[in-house]
C-alpha cells in the first residue's frame, strides 16, 4: 500500500479482548479527499476500527497511520489533525447553535474571538446562520446533526470519522447531512463513513471496504460491489395469487435461478440480455393470459451485495 496518496492506512492491525479479536490483520487504505465507506455485520469490528484510528483505543499490531502519523508513536499530532462525529449528538439542549461551536473552540484553546469567528464561519458553511441563537432543544434532527458535523469541524481536521452520522433521522434530515458530507470532501476532507443504512454508503462513498470477523473481506466502489452480488434481474408482480405457479411455469426462467416471494406475488430471476428477457416475458404473460401488476428490470443492490460478501459460510469458502 502506498503511503503518499493515503490520509488513512492500516496494515496487519490486531486488536483482542481477552481470548476474543476484535481486528484479525485488517488492511485499510482510505484516499486523501475521498469518502471511504466502512459497512459490516455487528461486532464485524467497525467500532474497534474507528476507535484505533482516532487514537482512542490502542491496537496490540500492524501498522496504523492517520493524516501522515503514527497513531501510537505521535498520538497527539493525529488528535490535531481529526474530527469525530459520534453516534449521539453532543450538544447542549439549552444552548443557541452559535453558543455551543463557540464553547467547542473555547475547549479547544482558540481563545473568545478566535471561537467567536469560527462558529460564525460554520453556521454560515451549515445553513444554520438563521438559527444560531435558536436552543438546540427547537432544532429539528436534521439541524442538530448539521450542527453536530459542524462542531465536529471546529479543527478544521484533515480527516474526519462520522459513526452512523444519519441513525433516526427522517430522509428529509438524512439528506441534509449528505448534502453537507459531499461539500466537506469537495473542500479537501477526508471522510471515513461507518453506517448502517447502506442506500447512504452508495449514495456517499467513492470507495466501501466490508469488514467481517475483524478483517476486510471485499473492497471496490459501490458499482463494483454490486456486480459481485450476481447479474441484472427482472422481477414480475402477478395480479391474481392463485396463478402465481402457472405464471413461474410460463415465464422463460430458469427454476434453479428463479426466486418466488408468495407473500408479495413476486417472481425475480437474472437475466443476461435485458431488453430482450423483457420482451420474453411480456409474450409469454400474455400467451398464458396472466396479468402482471409489475414488470421491472432492476441492478442488483447494495444490499444485496452486503448479505453476500458476510455470508460467513461463503466468505470461509
Amino acid at each position: 500500500m502506498s503511503v503518499g496518496g493515503d490520509a488513512i492506512l492500516m496494515e496487519g492491525v490486531r486488536k483482542r479482548y481477552g481470548d476474543k479479536p476484535a481486528l484479525d490483520g485488517l488492511d485499510l487504505a482510505v484516499r486523501r479527499g475521498t469518502v471511504h465507506g466502512l459497512l459490516g455485520p455487528n461486532g464485524a469490528g467497525k467500532t474497534t476500527t474507528v476507535r484505533v484510528l482516532a487514537t482512542l483505543l490502542r491496537h496490540d499490531e500492524g501498522l496504523v497511520r492517520v493524516a501522515g502519523h503514527d497513531v501510537r508513536k505521535e498520538a497527539a499530532r493525529v488528535r490535531r489533525r481529526i474530527g469525530l462525529l459520534g453516534q449521539h449528538a453532543a450538544l447542549d439542549e439549552e444552548l443557541g447553535g452559535r453558543q455551543n461551536l463557540e464553547m467547542f473552540g473555547r475547549l479547544f484553546h482558540l481563545g473568545a474571538r478566535g471561537a467567536g469567528q469560527r462558529a460564525d464561519a460554520l453556521l454560515e458553511r451549515f445553513g444554520l446562520t438563521d438559527t444560531g441563537r435558536k436552543p438546540v432543544k427547537r432544532y429539528s434532527g436534521g439541524m442538530r446533526r448539521r450542527l453536530d458535523l459542524a462542531a465536529s469541524l471546529i479543527t478544521d481536521p484533515e480527516v474526519l470519522f462520522l459513526d452512523e452520522p444519519t441513525t433516526g433521522l427522517d430522509p428529509r434530515g438524512r439528506g441534509e447531512v449528505w448534502e453537507a458530507v459531499r461539500s466537506l470532501v469537495d473542500g479537501g476532507t477526508t471522510v471515513l463513513l461507518t453506517t448502517q443504512y447502506l442506500e447512504e454508503a452508495d449514495r456517499l462513498a467513492d470507495r466501501i471496504s466490508v469488514v467481517d470477523g475483524g478483517r476486510v473481506v471485499a473492497e471496490g466502489t459501490p458499482g463494483e460491489l454490486k456486480s459481485r452480488a450476481g447479474r441484472d434481474r427482472i422481477d414480475v408482480v402477478v395480479r391474481d395469487a392463485a396463478r402465481l405457479d402457472e405464471a413461474v411455469r410460463a415465464l422463460p426462467f430458469r427454476p434453479a435461478e428463479t426466486d418466488v416471494d408468495r407473500d408479495r406475488r413476486l417472481i425475480s430471476a437474472p437475466v443476461r440480455d435485458r431488453m430482450a428477457t423483457l420482451a420474453e416475458v411480456v409474450r409469454a404473460l400474455e400467451a398464458a393470459g396472466i396479468e402482471a401488476e409489475d414488470v421491472a428490470l432492476r441492478r442488483p443492490t447494495l444490499d444485496e451485495a452486503f448479505l453476500r460478501l458476510t455470508d460467513r459460510t461463503e466468505v470461509a469458502a
